[in-house]
């Protein structure tokens, strides 16, 4: 390891240092934030998850960004930000009683596999002042779940209301459906449980499992990948941008066989390690609580 001594600002902007401590990953500062200045020796603060600042990036956001380096690691394809929220991630804002009702609806399916009725979420809205259809609209409006016509919950990443391809039965739990591929497999890893996933391959129907074990995930067949990419024209909920094309392959070949058959889609086939590097920088922190522990709701 090297120690070099940053003087000024000068040598500071040659390096890549924007406060002390700053973090590079591939000469990249991962926690950059858009109209800072670019370059310090002041001291740093980074922003938390529950909206403290602090003077280093949590142990948790750092396995964040290094899993997500890793998922994106020699992948030609567009790197899957967080799910479409340019970065900002899918844990909610602790502010207005997002997170709390994110959370809550999460736990439904969990438990039940059922999104929640907005009634059922009274009890939590109550200590915000804000009636729980709300809530829902502002969570959906910065797409961490989606709504039908009615106000009613269609879809909170990673699970989905109505049945999909991607099948997944929680250990001890209910049977869920996830809304694509890198869902399915955040939701064990979600959850801290043991889960089977089934999927299939759109090109030839072969079945796809994936289950996992103690946080170790097993392939069937060991060749499958899942295709990475979102549609060419990228605006909207990640529901409509890229659920479609994140499926599961049997392998390389189909997966291309998909892609052109799809020209409406931009990507590529990521294997099992990117793949799940990247469900873990998406989801693992969803349930996180105050004191850093997951919950799983029995």
């Amino acid at each position: 390891m090297d120690v070099v001594e940053v003087a000024d600002e000068a040598q500071a902007a040659r390096v890549g240092m924007a406060g002390f401590p700053t973090v590079l990953i591939e000469g990249a500062d991962p926690f950059a934030v858009p109209g800072a200045a670019a370059a310090s020796v002041s001291c740093r603060l980074y922003r938390t998850r529950d909206g403290r600042t602090e003077g280093a990036p949590s142990v948790a956001d750092l396995r964040r960004v290094l899993d997500l380096a890793q998922a994106d690691e020699d992948c030609d394809c567009l790197p899957l930000d967080a799910a479409g929220r340019s970065g900002r991630g899918r844990l909610a804002p602790v502010a207005g009683g997002l997170r709390a009702v994110q959370q809550a609806v999460l736990q439904s399916f969990a438990r039940t596999g059922r999104a929640p009725a907005a009634a059922d979420l009274e009890q939590v809205t109550c200590d915000y002042g804000r009636q729980p259809g709300e809530i829902l609209a502002e969570l959906a409006s910065e797409d961490f779940l989606t709504l039908d016509a009615q106000g009613g919950i269609q879809a909170a990443y990673p699970f989905s209301v109505t049945p999909t391809v991607h099948r997944l039965r929680l250990a001890d739990g209910p049977e869920v459906w996830a809304m694509c591929a890198i869902d399915a497999l955040g939701i064990p890893d979600m959850l801290g449980t043991d889960a089977v996933i089934t999927s299939a391959d759109p090109v030839t129907g072969e079945a796809v499992t994936v289950t996992s074990t103690g946080g170790h995930m097993t392939w069937q067949p060991a060749t499958a990948v899942v295709f990475v990419g979102q549609r060419s024209s990228c605006t909207g909920p990640a529901a409509e941008v890229a659920c479609g094309a994140l499926n599961f392959f049997a392998g390389r070949g189909t997966a291309g066989t998909w892609a052109e058959q799809h020209p409406n889609y931009t990507g590529a086939a990521i294997g099992r390690t990117r793949a799940e590097a990247l469900d873990r920088s998406i989801f693992a922190a969803l349930l996180e609580l105050a004191d850093g522990m997951f919950e799983y709701p029995r």
